[in-house]
């Protein structure tokens, strides 16, 4: 038998545990499309997520018209939007994201400009991506034929992710590119199970709307889909003919960033209004005057940062707040324990689709955020910047960290077993209801 296949039970068992993870997995669904929803109908716009500059994106493509053009944004043109009635100010806007997100909210969404009730439909335009995403990823949870309980230490800590549910009933790229990670996810998982070409086509349109959205989408979900290939190919299991669709499909995905590079000067380029943000802030702050730190420091701040957002609140937080944040921390080490037993199982050539995904997208992950640490310490240097590091911009892979808890968990025996599938079910959930109120 393939060590690709899940381990042999009767078809009925196997029809019996889809259709109960398939029931966990509507229940979650619902409660996300509810919740989002309520937040959708109630969130202040100032309130998190840079909504304000995301809706005001919009607004000025539905005002100007211009913008339309996917490879040519009006980033150094943008202005804000005031809040309270939704008319354009002399602001600039700090966005420097390309365009496809917001050219595709501007054509399907109402006009926001002069009309602040409107956003709540291009909330729930978001919260669509946002089931879209979660979709997938339990998807992927039944078809790996998970029992019952291994199926919620999987799927709990993805319904119970802090930022999910006010980031889906907010407008933001986020939800997009979370939505086109779980599509690659989904579709790398079932070409290594199945080596269908219709799930590599679904694996290339999640890079393409992951990409689209926000470059750290383009190195996520490029990343491990790049990673499931190469595996493929060392294992003899690349076809030739999907060369032409793949180099299509990457300068399909990169294209809006190799037009910002010809147009600005970089894939992720300093707009007026990106300067303005950073001078102000730092000054604003104090950080502008502030002796800057060494490389290992900024990198160990960013990390400290990092996991502190993992639950953003505005006040000050206490005990428990900081406390609580061991649950994250102790899933966090799991997950590398997970990484690693993954990797010896690849390099045995005994490994299952679990360990190249969490292979392939563990080393994506590493490779982004060592690249965005790099890119926000030069910020640092020049304005003396120290805030960048936000957990929401690695939700298109968010989901190999519970897959790589679950890489550990195949090597733990029993009782033990069980008191690690209790932490990874009940610790999101304890989490989520003693870190403190998001923003």
């Amino acid at each position: 038998m393939s060590s690709l296949s899940p381990s042999y039970t009767l078809p009925q068992a196997r029809g019996s545990i889809a259709a109960t993870n398939a029931q966990g997995s509507i229940f979650i669904v619902v409660l996300l499309i509810v919740a989002a929803a309520l937040s959708a109908l109630r969130k202040d716009v100032t309130q998190g997520f840079d909504e304000v500059a995301h809706a005001s994106y919009i607004a000025h493509i539905q005002h100007t018209g211009r913008g339309w053009d996917l490879f040519r944004p009006p980033l150094t043109e943008m202005r804000m939007l005031e809040p309270e009635r939704f008319t354009f100010t002399g602001q600039p806007n700090y966005l420097n994201h390309p365009a496809p997100y917001y050219v595709l909210l501007a054509a399907v969404g109402p006009k926001l400009e002069g009309h602040p009730e409107a956003i709540v439909v291009h909330r729930l335009i978001n919260i669509a991506f946002a089931v879209l995403g979660i979709a997938a990823l339990l998807m992927l949870g039944i078809e790996a034929r998970l029992a019952p309980p291994v199926f919620y230490a999987y799927a709990v800590p993805i319904a119970c992710i802090p930022v999910l549910i006010p980031l889906a009933g907010a407008v933001n790229n986020d939800n997009a590119a979370f939505a086109g990670g779980a599509l690659t996810m989904l579709g790398a998982w079932q070409l290594i199970a199945t080596g269908r070409a219709r799930w590599l086509v679904l694996a290339l349109a999640g890079v393409v709307i992951a990409s689209w959205a926000k470059l750290t989408g383009l190195m996520l979900a490029g990343g491990l889909l790049g990673g499931v290939l190469l595996w493929l190919a060392w294992r003899g299991r690349f076809h030739t003919r999907w060369l032409a669709p793949l180099a299509l499909v990457a300068a399909f995905a990169s294209a809006p960033y190799i037009a910002l590079l010809v147009q600005y000067g970089s894939p992720a380029p300093n707009t007026p209004g990106q300067l303005a943000l950073l001078t102000d802030g730092a000054k604003l702050a104090g950080w502008d005057s502030a002796t800057r730190l060494s490389p290992l420091a900024y990198a160990a701040h960013f990390i400290g940062c990092f996991t502190l957002e993992w639950m953003p609140i505005l006040a000050p937080r206490n005990a428990l707040n900081l406390g609580v944040l061991a649950i994250p921390i102790v899933a966090g080490l799991c997950a590398v324990a997970g990484v690693v037993l993954s990797l010896r199982r690849i390099a045995r050539q005994t490994e299952t689709a679990r360990d190249v995904i969490v292979a392939a997208g563990a080393l994506a992950f590493a490779a982004t955020i060592i690249i965005h640490i790099g890119f926000s310490y030069r910020r640092h240097l020049d304005y003396g910047w120290m805030m960048d590091a936000y957990p929401r911009y690695y939700l298109p892979l968010i989901a190999i960290v519970p897959l790589a808890g679950l890489s550990l968990l195949d090597a733990i025996a029993q009782p033990r077993r069980h008191l690690l599938v209790g932490f990874y079910v009940a610790g999101p959930i304890l989490f989520r209801l003693l870190a403190g109120p998001l923003q």
